[in-house]
């Protein structure tokens, strides 16, 4: 039957096993595209593309909303299938002879054309998992508004690591120049390979701090490494940072570099960081050519993983003094046990520079 559909003018496309998504005929044909994104074990955004960038912060609301309150649609059986309203012109088709389970969906209308599809009865062991790709998505979502409506054109990705945050801003669309630094040598040999593929992304092997020279970096396994020294709380919680190594790593101000550097001169920079309790360092090396920077992205504590690591009472000051205001917190990481956040990625921009 399903093979049928398109002989009758109708459009099928596939979301998950057991689902299709029907639209119906004499529709617009921006009715009939769409866009599916898996978060969780049973969850899937769907959404039109081409949303215009008005609906990205409506979209953020209404994401954070359903975070907190479970909005429930049953199924209506109809000739053996599973039928569910998404939007005027398409409709969710589950196939028969599926589990039960695979034949029931929620969906909650986000922003125009914005839809979550989630199965029901999802364990509450996957909700942190669920919550933890939702906000990835939104932010992504925010940052490709905020670089819109900034004017971004350079983005500088301060503890690149293995370039996730660089692959996943051209993933989102960006297009504009990456300056990526990464101090630690087995990570930055991957971020090199991978940067090598793309003329507008360039890599740098070096630190960033207040003060120029070399300094050791406790090196641990996956993306953990700082220069910083784990603290009782973050090798109790992390076994990886049981087992850091000594690298000793070159560090550079961030306004020398910046001079030496012709790719960003002119530019309306992004800054990113992700040091692992280092942030306010490698900020504090901005100096005078702070005021370049328009819009910024800082990973911010509330519980320390590393000794002298700045917590977020501490670090959101400084950057409000230097003229920079906060335009959205996503929880990075939490305790599953107690639900506690450890940190924020806190996202910010400079009203002035519009």
């Amino acid at each position: 039957m399903l093979r049928l559909l398109p002989r009758l003018g109708l459009q099928v496309a596939d979301l998950f096993p057991g689902a299709v998504l029907v639209t119906r005929a004499g529709k617009p044909a921006q009715k009939a595209r769409v866009e599916t994104r898996a978060l969780a074990e049973g969850s899937f955004l769907v959404r039109q593309p081409g949303a215009a960038n008005k609906h990205r912060l409506d979209m953020e609301k209404e994401v954070t909303s359903l975070l907190l309150e479970e909005h429930l649609k049953d199924l209506l059986p109809r000739l053996g299938l599973q039928v569910a309203d998404l939007f005027p012109g398409a409709v969710l088709v589950t196939r028969a002879g599926k589990p039960a389970q695979k034949a029931r969906v929620e969906t909650r209308a986000l922003a125009e054309g914005s839809f979550l599809v989630r199965q029901p009865g999802v364990a509450n062991k996957h909700r942190l998992d669920m919550e933890k790709e939702v906000t990835s998505l939104l932010l992504q979502e925010h940052l490709m508004g905020l670089f819109a409506h900034y004017r971004v054109d350079c983005v500088l990705d301060v503890g690149a690591n293995k370039g996730q945050y660089a692959r996943m801003l051209r993933r989102a669309g960006f297009r504009g120049q990456i300056v990526s630094f990464e101090p630690v040598p087995d990570a930055f040999a991957e971020l090199t390979e991978r940067a090598q593929r793309d003329s507008n992304w360039s890599v740098h092997q070096m630190a960033l701090g207040r003060s120029e020279g070399v300094t050791q970096m406790q090196v641990a396994p996956g993306t953990m490494s700082s220069l910083l020294t784990p603290s009782a709380y973050g090798t109790g919680r992390y076994k990886q940072l049981r087992e850091v190594t000594e690298v000793d790593v070159p560090v550079r101000r961030l306004d020398a570099v910046l001079a030496d550097l012709p790719e960003v001169h002119g530019k309306r920079l992004f800054l990113k960081m992700d040091t692992q309790g280092f942030d306010l360092e490698a900020f504090a090396g901005l100096g005078e050519r702070v005021d370049s920077v328009v819009a910024m992205q800082s990973e911010v504590a509330l519980l320390t993983v590393y000794d002298q690591m700045p917590r977020l009472p501490e670090a959101l000051p400084v950057y409000e003094a230097a003229g920079f205001g906060v335009t959205a917190f996503y929880p990075v990481s939490r305790e599953r046990e107690t639900w506690r956040v450890l940190e924020f990625d806190c996202v910010m921009a400079r009203a002035d520079a519009l």
